[in-house]
């Protein structure tokens, strides 16, 4: 017959294996108790896209401010209220972060499916692997078992990479959350399918400075006036603004990058090569930015019994 010592070291063994267990995220982990999530999240995401093709890269910019801050924990998504002082609001937030509609309507959906069972953090990472496969994007395999923030951080969201940042504190930033500077250049072609605000490169077209091709800068004054229109939008990607492909690097290696923080991935620094690369090799660009994907969503999620499953995704339940 076993010992007490014997007993009690068993059962804590045990427990450091079912913690362990639920602190994994996995593929499968809807496959149980809610087998028509993925379909559901697809669904609705594909008839986002089509509704609004700028609507794909507003969902993988939401997944990044996410998960930039606390971890991918659908503190994003969190509104105002007595205890939360919400990261929406948060200037790198603040009009012109998008998609919370379309995350409600699909959480929406899956609480009439299975209801309080699919997390908000795992609708918005699912969101951008759809987003970008949507529009001829890469897809990758999206882990789940994530579970909600009840807090919000907007002096987190503060520190997010910014259009006016420099390439050594763009690569010290992503480092922070794990991600090499292949990482984040490759992260950053998902600008390829993005708009921009006339306010985030209004200096950029107007300052006449060596990295900017001048008719490209000339081009672009057209819908940016020197003052005003600060909300006029603009692809950054011109050529193909519609589709996810490698234009965007072609772009940088001409100096035709819209905002100040993309040019600078080209131009005469440690990334120049990375950005030639892609330039050169679409199938190498989106195999890497899928990966890059993967990593992301990797950052810090709440597991096990942390946080808690919202059941409406702007609210603490």
């Amino acid at each position: 017959m076993a010992s007490l010592s014997q007993i009690i070291f068993v059962s804590i063994l045990l427990l450091i294996i079912t913690t362990k267990c639920e602190a994994q995220l996995s593929p499968t982990f809807y496959d149980a108790t809610c087998p028509r999530a993925l379909k559901t999240i697809r669904t609705g995401i594909r008839n986002a896209v089509s509704g609004e093709r700028r609507m794909a890269a507003s969902l993988l910019r939401l997944h990044f401010h996410d998960c930039f801050v606390q971890g991918c924990d659908a503190s994003i998504l969190l509104d105002d209220s007595s205890s939360i002082d919400s990261e929406k609001n948060a200037l790198p937030n603040f009009k012109s972060v998008r998609g919370f509609e379309v995350i409600d309507s699909v959480k929406s959906q899956l609480e009439s499916v299975c209801p309080g069972v699919v997390s908000c953090a795992d609708i918005v990472a699912v969101a951008a692997r759809d987003a970008s496969f949507a529009v001829g994007g890469p897809s990758w395999t999206v882990k789940l078992g994530r579970r909600d923030s009840t807090t919000a951080s907007r002096t987190l969201a503060e520190n997010l990479p910014s259009f006016t940042d420099g390439l050594d504190r763009l690569i010290s930033t992503f480092a922070t959350k794990g991600f090499s500077a292949r990482d984040l250049v490759a992260l950053s072609g998902a600008h390829t399918i993005g708009q921009a605000q006339c306010a985030f490169f209004r200096d950029r077209i107007y300052s006449n400075q060596s990295d900017i091709d001048a008719g490209f800068a000339s081009t672009r004054r057209r819908e940016c006036p020197a003052s005003g229109g600060d909300s006029n939008l603009s692809p950054l990607d011109l050529v193909t603004p519609d589709s996810f492909d490698n234009n965007y690097f072609k772009n940088l290696v001409q100096k035709k990058g819209l905002l100040a923080s993309d040019q600078v991935l080209f131009s005469g620094g440690s990334t120049d090569s990375i950005v030639d690369e892609y330039s050169k090799n679409r199938s190498k660009f989106k195999s890497d930015f899928a990966a890059a994907m993967i990593k992301m969503a990797d950052i810090s999620p709440l597991t096990g019994t942390a946080g808690q499953i919202r059941r409406v995704c702007n609210l603490v339940n």
